[in-house]
């Protein structure tokens, strides 16, 4: 059974940081795009970042770059999101999401549709 279980949300204040991670199991995502989408009060999830897992290619939104940064450990199949800086747009739910196909991201690696499998989710929760 393939799970993506996130861990490392949390209530911060105004420019302090979180480290989110995502644990994967019962699949070895070596070779695949994976990625931190995030979902706020009232708003449509939008994507936040992706990695490729062979190789470690990565994309980010706009909003984050510069504050966000997404990284792997390949031993364990684990991916994780250090938010640094963060904000109270911040504010959250992050999900992991991952694509089985042996895939880089390329141009689709914002594509909700593209990603298979999700976890519950973690939330984050950022005060003024």
């Amino acid at each position: 059974q393939v799970q993506l279980v996130e861990s490392g949300g949390g209530s911060v204040q105004a420019g302090g940081s979180l480290r989110l991670s995502c644990a994967a199991s019962g699949y070895a995502y070596s070779s695949n795009c994976m990625a931190w989408f995030r979902q706020g009060p009232g708003k449509e999830r939008e994507v936040v970042a992706a990695i490729y897992t062979r190789g470690g290619s990565t994309g980010y939104a706009v909003s984050v770059q510069g504050r966000f940064t997404i990284s792997q450990d390949n031993n364990n199949y684990t991916v994780y999101l250090q938010m640094n800086s963060l904000k109270p747009e911040d504010t959250a739910m992050y999900y992991c999401a991952a694509d089985r196909r042996r895939l880089p991201c390329s141009g689709t690696w914002g594509a909700e549709h593209r990603f298979g499998d999700w976890g519950q989710g973690t939330q984050v929760t950022v005060s003024s």
